[in-house]
């Protein structure tokens, strides 16, 4: 799937609907707009809006993606069980083949993370 690098253009779900915010309260995104939002510059494709569980967490921790420590120089809070957060979808499908992979909030699930995981295992793990 080709991004375009205006997040204006890519305002659809996973469900081919307008894609809904995922969290403002710790602002998330890759854009810090509380969307999952992507761009060609956006490496590592933050486009599953994930519902954070102590599992998850401690799985990316372990796996060299520290969400839990707050970063205040660089305006992070550090993530606890139940927050939101807009992830890389290949941290998301890591975790799911390791039996870690954490709830998501489908509206706010960018379409871009068709093109790693099926619209079946997407709905498996809804919100």
């Amino acid at each position: 799937m080709s991004i375009h690098p205006d997040p204006a253009i890519n305002r659809l779900n996973v469900l081919g609907e307008p894609l809904s915010s995922c969290c403002f309260d710790p602002i998330t995104g890759y854009f810090r707009n509380g969307f999952c939002h992507t761009a060609t510059t956006d490496l590592g494709q933050h486009t599953v809006c994930a519902q954070m569980t102590s599992e998850f967490l401690s799985f990316s921790q372990k796996t060299g993606n520290d969400l839990i420590t707050p970063l205040p120089e660089v305006g992070f809070p550090g993530l606890k069980p139940g927050d939101f957060w807009c992830i890389c979808v290949t941290r998301w499908v890591e975790a799911y083949q390791e039996g870690f992979a954490p709830p998501v909030k489908v509206q706010a699930c960018h379409q871009a993370m068709l093109s790693y995981v099926p619209l079946d295992v997407i709905m498996e793990y809804a919100v």
